[in-house]
């Protein structure tokens, strides 16, 4: 019984040193992501809404990821700087001012991945490395 017992005990520590073993990218997704979701609720979910479904069609929506696919390495100066010309997500054109957001490059970088992997899309981490790079090309 002491036997079987110890086995348990040593197959059970063994699965949670297992489960506790993360990757350092998915721990750091992950701080990216939880800390998105902060930036999103205060400088973007007023307008795109709690679930990124956007405003009829006035706000469009961030459920779209091959908006997001095709359009990756503008999303931080979008954000940054606001947008004024009209953009056409899922087919739709929406013409409204999208005002600037005055975030750190960290902030943006936090927002957009949370943002790329929240209403439906799966686009993976953002860094601020990426951010500052693409930030490099705003116009």
């Amino acid at each position: 019984m002491k036997t079987r017992l110890v086995i348990a005990l040593s197959f059970f520590l063994l699965v949670c040193f297992i489960i506790s073993c993360e990757s350092e990218s998915s721990v750091e997704f992950k701080r990216y992501y939880t800390e998105g979701a902060q930036v999103y609720a205060s400088h973007c979910q007023n307008c795109h809404g709690a679930r990124g479904e956007g405003l009829v069609s006035l706000i469009p929506p961030l459920t779209d990821s091959v908006y997001f696919k095709n359009n990756r390495s503008k999303l931080a100066c979008s954000i940054r700087q606001g947008m004024k010309d009209p953009v056409v997500v899922g087919g739709k054109a929406f013409a409204n001012v999208m005002p600037q957001q005055d975030l750190s490059p960290i902030e943006l970088a936090e927002a957009i991945t949370y943002i790329q992997n929240s209403f439906g899309n799966k686009l993976g981490l953002t860094t601020v490395e990426q951010v500052q790079a693409d930030m490099a090309d705003c116009k």
